[in-house]
């Protein structure tokens, strides 16, 4: 299992600690019937706890050394397809059969913002999602109006999905050892929108005002929406970009 020297560009950080593996098994919970996806396999350290319970598992990593290991060591099963792809690219709903997918993975900490995105744009696609993430990204993905750590990706994944944090995962549990501290996320797509807006134009307020979060509104939404605009869905103009629920940033998408 040593053959493969991590890559730095892929962000590799292989997993290896046999409780910290049964602990996100059992927050996953496979069931019968159910189709799962893991994003990054890397070595198969969560593939392997995985195939005891999946009816079939999808692997997508972009790595094709390990890849090869990949096929090597577990190409013989029945209930497993790998698929040497980029995430970032890859269309998931061209997985889907009957159900909907359980998406698993340890993300490049690299990557994992683009990847949310991404994903978030095949969520009908998507039952639930069960994540390794730097445990600032998770702080973030989870922080509400107020805290130091909201910004645009609490406000956006807020809206597609319910974040709910479920434990820490120590550094020494990879290898090599991270110089960040990671968290098991869940993300489970919301069954209708929190709020009435429109994502897209939601998500251009949200980028502007977080672009600039010193400013006041009056400022930072220059261009989009009038001091006017703002104050007219009962907003105040001189707030900042993290003193807005989710609600308001769904008030101010509508005036667009």
């Amino acid at each position: 299992m040593n053959f493969h020297t991590p890559r730095k560009r892929f962000g590799q950080n292989f997993l290896h600690d046999p409780n910290i593996i049964r602990r996100i098994v059992q927050s996953i919970a496979p069931q019968t019937g159910q189709d799962l996806v893991e994003i990054g396999p890397g070595m198969g350290a969560l593939t392997d706890a995985l195939l005891l319970y999946a009816d079939f598992l999808n692997v997508v990593e972009l790595d094709r050394n390990l890849v090869d290991y990949l096929q090597k060591t577990y190409g013989d099963r029945a209930n497993l397809k790998i698929h040497q792809a980029d995430a970032l690219k890859f269309d998931f709903c061209d997985l889907k059969k009957t159900k909907k997918l359980r998406i698993i993975g340890n993300l490049p900490y690299n990557i994992s913002t683009p990847l949310l995105f991404h994903l978030m744009q095949q969520l009908d696609c998507i039952e639930d999602m069960v994540f390794m993430l730097q445990k600032e990204v998770v702080m973030r993905m989870a922080a509400h109006s107020g805290n130091k750590c909201y910004g645009r990706l609490s406000v956006m994944l807020q809206y597609y999905c319910q974040i709910t944090p479920l434990f820490d995962v120590p550094r020494g549990a990879f290898k090599p050892a991270p110089k960040v501290e990671s968290t098991i996320v869940s993300l489970r797509p919301h069954a209708s929108p929190p709020v009435t807006a429109d994502p897209e134009k939601m998500s251009n307020i949200v980028g502007s005002a977080f672009s600039q979060r010193r400013k006041t509104l009056r400022n930072s939404l220059k261009g989009l929406l009038s001091e006017q605009e703002i104050a007219s869905v009962d907003i105040d103009p001189g707030l900042r970009a993290e003193n807005l629920t989710l609600e308001d940033f769904a008030k101010l998408s509508l005036l667009l």
